[in-house]
């Protein structure tokens, strides 16, 4: 978000200084302390035909591409009446709301911010057709959903067919898949889009420029000793919900390895996916013969540290390491 210059009540120059914990824009003239907060949006999975109405995208980010209806709360209507109107707007379809399905958040974007609302709704009348920013809207099938670009789309469209398999209506954060439900490979070409938006959840990676993300891309497609494992689900849909880069210095005598971005979908964490992942990488790292594996810890929260404490890491002058051999 751009930073403003001025204050907005007094019109003095901004400074800034620590509230709450974090430097923020704040004015010595009136005190006015700028904080900046998400913004609210909502996304509709209007069920029709036995599938899910979805709409290709006509305008960045993701032109062309596949999505659920979605847009921004105005700040006049409620979360409900946004999702009727974008349905509406994007669809041509009149629809009512069935129920509130979800709420997730992006604090990546792009390019804000902000917090999803998704609700369930079913047509109540109109002719499906694009409309708005959408060029065209059709009905996918389960079994023909597309990958989605937008990660809070991607968890939602997973939830929903998760509960294809719950008719009974138990509530969604009891649908996502069961635990161990998933499979661990190495990178392809393929999965970057995947992986950069994973990249894009970890909070220091969040103040990147575009000219910053397009050097990870590159590095992704050719830096030489990096190697990346992914986590992709098994059911209901094919879907990257982790990872881990492991990067490698080679010596004479052996070398060591360094992990210093992992990450896994918040609808998925503490069910195995990170230890799973960090142990493919500490058989890949045994199987290079490295002698250690480093994490840096500026990088790790006190709940990541924890994690890793438990997988045997231990702290040696401000890194994690663990001895291999």
């Amino acid at each position: 978000m751009t930073a403003l210059t001025f204050c907005p009540i007094c019109g003095h120059p901004l400074g800034e200084r620590e509230e709450g914990g974090r430097i923020r824009q704040a004015c010595d003239n009136c005190g006015y302390v700028h904080y900046v907060n998400p913004v609210p949006a909502v996304g509709i999975l209007i069920e029709m035909d036995g599938g899910l109405v979805m709409i290709r995208r006509a305008n960045p980010p993701h032109q062309g591409e596949w999505t659920l209806p979605s847009g921004f709360i105005e700040a006049d209507e409620s979360a409900e009446e946004a999702a009727i109107r974008e349905a509406g707007e994007e669809t041509s379809l009149k629809v009512e709301i069935v129920e509130l399905f979800d709420v997730n958040s992006f604090p990546e974007g792009p390019p804000l911010s902000g917090i999803m609302i998704f609700f369930r709704a079913r047509p109540v009348g109109g002719e499906l057709r694009g409309g708005d920013d959408a060029i065209e809207a059709r009905v996918f099938q389960p079994s023909d959903l597309p990958v989605m670009p937008f990660r809070t789309h991607r968890e939602a469209g997973a939830q929903w067919l998760a509960r294809l398999d719950h008719p009974a209506g138990a509530p969604a954060a009891a649908q996502t898949l069961p635990e161990r439900d998933f499979h661990i490979r190495l990178a392809e070409v393929a999965d970057a889009n995947e992986v950069m938006a994973l990249l894009a959840l970890i909070p220091g990676n969040r103040e990147f420029t575009p000219e910053e993300w397009r050097a990870v891309a590159q590095r992704f497609r050719e830096a030489a000793g990096i190697e990346i494992t992914v986590a992709v689900a098994d059911h209901p849909q094919p879907m990257i919900i982790g990872f881990v880069a492991l990067s490698t210095v080679r010596t004479l005598t052996g070398g060591y390895g360094l992990i210093s971005d992992m990450a896994v979908l918040p609808s998925y964490q503490r069910r195995g996916v990170g230890a799973a992942l960090l142990e493919a990488a500490m058989r890949r790292a045994e199987r290079l013969n490295l002698r250690s594996l480093l994490v840096a810890t500026g990088r790790a929260n006190e709940r990541a540290r924890a994690f890793y404490a438990s997988l045997g890491f231990g702290v040696e002058d401000g890194i994690m390491r663990l001895r291999l051999k």
